[in-house]
């Protein structure tokens, strides 16, 4: 297999044998927003060679102060469309699922999590990442890694990674907690996570968004409220959960080696 010479450099970094094993590393990611619309960027501009998109957002005027594909030119469009067109721009070759959908336990099987390495949970709304989250760490040779909230954070110095059962002063965290005893207990099976707990308050309005007709199941439409966002703090959590992908295949691979 020839690397691209869009991959130069990183390949000057990793070498030729890492930067295969990411072009046949599969990758699902749910939620496009603030976080994840990053996070795939970064993927893609690594190397990684197959990546599922799924959200059931359109791009709107609140989107733009953060998400990569969000601008005066995409609004009102898919978001995983307008996305995968920008990745493509990057990467012409990166192969691309694109799902306009809601992740939930009734359409599960459809996403068919067990053909994929790594499952990316990138969703804020509260019973989807549940979910997601359970199902992804029911199959076991699926590595999940999951970011906890992003909003209201301004801080990039105060994020971390750790064991989601480790994770200390994050809301997100703490609210899924409470989802997971209500709905069967914690996961035995622990998972790697992005957070922070930077406290900060709401000092604005709240201008929240509604559903619209051409966009009725809008995971943002299901959250108790909006909190506030900037994008050098979102993006830098959809860079480090990309991060957690490419560290972990590089463990692999250097382990096969071994």
């Amino acid at each position: 297999m020839e690397i691209s010479p869009f991959f130069s450099r990183t390949e000057r970094m990793l070498g030729p044998g890492l930067m295969k094993r990411l072009a046949s590393t599969r990758v699902a990611l749910f939620g496009t927003g603030g976080v994840g619309s990053w996070c795939a960027e970064a993927l893609v501009r690594t190397g990684i060679g197959h990546l599922m998109l799924v959200d059931s957002d359109c791009v709107a005027p609140s989107n733009i102060n953060r998400q990569s594909m969000a601008t005066m030119q995409t609004l009102g469009r898919p978001k995983v469309e307008v996305l995968a067109e920008r990745l493509r721009t990057i990467n012409p070759e990166v192969e691309l699922d694109v799902r306009r959908a809601v992740y939930e336990e009734a359409t599960a099987a459809s996403f068919h999590l067990e053909e994929f390495d790594y499952v990316l949970d990138a969703i804020d709304s509260l019973a989807e990442k549940a979910a997601l989250i359970r199902h992804a760490l029911s199959i076991p040779s699926v590595t999940l890694f999951a970011s906890m909230g992003a909003a209201l954070k301004m801080d990039p110095g105060q994020i971390k990674t750790g064991r989601f059962r480790k994770v200390e002063g994050d809301g997100l965290a703490r609210a899924l907690r409470t989802k997971f005893r209500k709905t069967g207990g914690i996961p035995a099976r622990d998972f790697l996570c992005v957070w922070s707990a930077e406290q900060r308050a709401n000092r604005g309005e709240e201008r929240a968004e509604k559903p619209s007709a051409d966009n009725p199941r809008d995971w943002n439409a299901k959250k108790a409220r909006v909190n506030g966002t900037v994008m050098h703090a979102t993006a830098m959590f959809g860079l480090v959960l990309a991060s957690l992908v490419i560290r972990d295949c590089e463990e692999k691979y250097e382990r096969s080696l071994s």
